[in-house]
């Protein structure tokens, strides 16, 4: 069994992207430059939401779904973005141009309340209007996850219920998915099976989790978890083309004795899952990951289409 670690967002080595410009308010600086205050409350409370998007034949995936979530997730937080859709489309279309990109990028938006005139919690103490901040790299998955899978290990660390930090915010407070990715490493896996507060299987400290059992697909209700752009493409895609799909409440056993298990997220699309808590699942044959890769591929290339 191998013991190299490996995470849902390893990608091939791009030696462009070590001189790439990073956007930061409008300006366009190298990335050695890039720097926002220690007084910005994302910084100093995890004061944020963020994004994460890929770019294919100079088209946004899902751009609309992830503006969706976005604005959603900042209105609920009273988090004012400071423009519009349209705005942040030209933001995002500066940088990739100062960055000579086209395909394969990957970009990680961040928003924050911005820069606090002292340095505590209450937000009307960010006076400055919003820090947005757009880091695009040449990136594609690492092909040898595909081959290999990623290893799973079961976590204490929950996600939790909505009245305390609802799981459906893209916000930049993550400490609960770092802690969850810590005591899977060490545990000596590559990321951390969460589960819900009432103990059924939820999802990953950084993806949206599926398991195939019998022909089917299996996911949590949805209720505990990121709502995944990825995640609900994989579930329309199912339902689109006659593989039955469930979302519901499942145990570790039902994991344990599945098919097949893959995660889903912007970066991976698929990421195959080779082993829970030292458990391989399955056979390593994977026939109905692989339709819906496929699948997910097709639609990608459809939805990118000059």
């Amino acid at each position: 069994m191998s013991t190299e670690s490996h995470t849902t967002h390893d990608a091939e080595d791009d030696i462009r992207n070590r001189d790439i410009k990073i956007y930061v308010n409008g300006d366009l600086v190298h990335r050695d430059d890039a720097k926002v205050s220690v007084y910005d409350s994302g910084f100093m409370l995890g004061d944020g939401m963020w994004e994460g998007m890929r770019l294919y034949n100079g088209v946004w995936a899902f751009f609309d779904e992830h503006m969706d979530r976005f604005f959603e997730s900042c209105k609920a937080v009273s988090l004012d973005v400071g423009m519009d859709r349209a705005g942040i489309m030209d933001a995002l279309r500066q940088t990739t141009e100062a960055n000579d990109m086209h395909t394969d990028v990957h970009c990680r938006l961040m928003l924050t309340r911005g820069v606090k005139v002292k340095p505590f919690q209450h937000p009307s103490l960010s006076r400055t209007g919003p820090t947005l901040v757009i880091i695009c790299e040449h990136s594609k998955p690492a092909e040898v996850l595909q081959s290999k899978g990623i290893r799973l290990a079961t976590v204490p660390q929950v996600r939790g219920l909505p009245m305390s930090q609802d799981a459906k915010y893209n916000s930049h407070s993550k400490l609960n998915c770092v802690i969850a990715c810590l005591q899977a490493e060490q545990a000596g896996a590559d990321e951390g099976l969460m589960l819900d507060p009432h103990g059924f299987v939820n999802t990953t400290n950084a993806c949206n989790f599926f398991i195939v059992r019998k022909g089917a697909v299996w996911t949590s209700t949805g209720d505990y978890c990121m709502n995944g752009v990825t995640r609900q493409k994989v579930i329309d895609l199912c339902r689109a083309n006659d593989i039955p799909v469930f979302e519901r409440n499942y145990s570790l056993v039902d994991a344990y004795g599945a098919d097949e298990a893959f995660l889903t997220g912007t970066f991976g699309a698929q990421t195959p899952v080779a082993e829970i808590d030292g458990k391989p699942i399955g056979t390593g044959e994977r026939p109905v990951t692989a339709r819906i890769r496929k699948l997910y591929k097709e639609l990608v290339q459809a939805n990118t289409s000059a």
